[in-house]
């Protein structure tokens, strides 16, 4: 007898959750420096401060990073029907780029003063607030730009954002030939992808962004399932193909802009993960989605651990972006020889 959907996601969900609450023990526990978590919850310093002030906000970062850039890659591998789509396809990392560069350019300068001040007044970094601003620019180009009658177009979308992400690395690159080296510098620490220690109320923020954008696309799973039978099937069986593709559109848009707003580019999360829950769970998004956001938060935090504990021995900190490239890379060829 078939299970249901929700009996099966709620058999994901359990099966994933010991594998959070593991990731979330090794990265308290492990670091740059040793600590007692005995000693921590006891309140002994610098043990606390360092639990308290650095472990638990990162960890709490990339639990919701990781969570926000699984769930939009389900949603665009759905909308592109394309297994290969990851959640920076849509330009989206190409106008996060644009704006942080921009930013660092004009740095001491009257534009970067307002810059300074309006992202001050919302709670991020003058380069979090170009970047999602960016990054929410470039949605609503490719967006625009792939509409044709009235209609968006996945395919029309999609090479759109290809080109606009071409252009964005030529504009990055031409900025950074003109600006100072600890600028360049800065630049390309953000491209590559690093995780910080936010105050709480730009990770609750986040937090909230991520929760209801996974929330409105794990309410479309059932549409997004029947988008795999084409538009006209889909159409035939009663989705609302347009109105699906534009709220599933703009909900993965906004989890990977409050990403990318915190920690920059950080690839492979919403590539590799969304394709390990397939592999396990089957393809229906109903349960795929609740899946990768459990998933995709335990694979970078245990990430983000592997770059701190790399310190020990490098004597300086990867970006989080590079380890995730290191080990999603190797991971997604050995899912790809799985499945064929």
């Amino acid at each position: 007898m078939r299970r249901s959907a929700a009996v099966r996601a709620a058999i994901a969900l359990l099966a994933l959750a010991p594998l959070v609450a593991v990731a979330v023990g090794v990265g308290l526990s492990l670091g740059a420096g040793t600590l007692s978590l005995g000693a921590a919850l006891r309140g002994v310093e610098p043990d606390a401060t360092v639990l308290f002030r650095l472990r638990i906000p990162r960890v709490v970062l990339a639990a919701i990073v990781g969570a926000g850039l699984s769930v939009a890659g389900v949603a665009l591998q759905a909308l592109l029907r394309n297994p290969l789509a990851d959640p920076f396809v849509f330009g989206l990392s190409g106008g996060a780029a644009i704006g942080a560069a921009l930013s660092v350019a004009i740095t001491g300068t009257a534009l970067g003063a307002a810059g300074v001040s309006a992202a001050g007044w919302i709670g991020l970094l003058p380069t979090q607030f170009a970047a999602v601003l960016g990054s929410l620019a470039a949605a609503v180009l490719v967006f625009t730009l792939g509409r044709a009658r009235g209609r968006l177009h996945p395919e029309r979308a999609l090479l759109v954002g290809v080109v606009f992400n071409s252009f964005a690395s030529a504009l990055v690159i031409a900025l950074e030939a003109v600006l100072a080296p600890e600028k360049t510098q800065a630049v390309l620490l953000w491209l590559a992808g690093t995780l910080g220690y936010e105050p709480e109320p730009v990770l609750v923020a986040a937090g909230a962004v991520v929760l209801v954008a996974a929330a409105i696309l794990t309410a479309l799973a059932g549409r997004l399932n029947l988008l795999a039978l084409g538009d006209e099937g889909a159409a035939a069986l009663g989705v609302d193909v347009e109105w699906t593709r534009l709220l599933s559109f703009f909900a993965a848009s906004a989890a990977v802009g409050a990403a990318v707003a915190l920690t920059g580019l950080v690839g492979f999360v919403g590539l590799v993960v969304p394709h390990a829950v397939r592999l396990v769970a089957g393809p229906d998004h109903r349960v795929v989605l609740p899946a990768s956001a459990l998933g995709g938060a335990a694979f970078l935090v245990l990430a983000d651990a592997v770059a701190r504990v790399l310190f020990r021995g490098l004597g300086t900190e990867p970006p989080v972006g590079a380890v995730t490239a290191l080990l999603g890379a190797p991971l997604f060829v050995l899912l790809l020889r799985r499945r064929t």
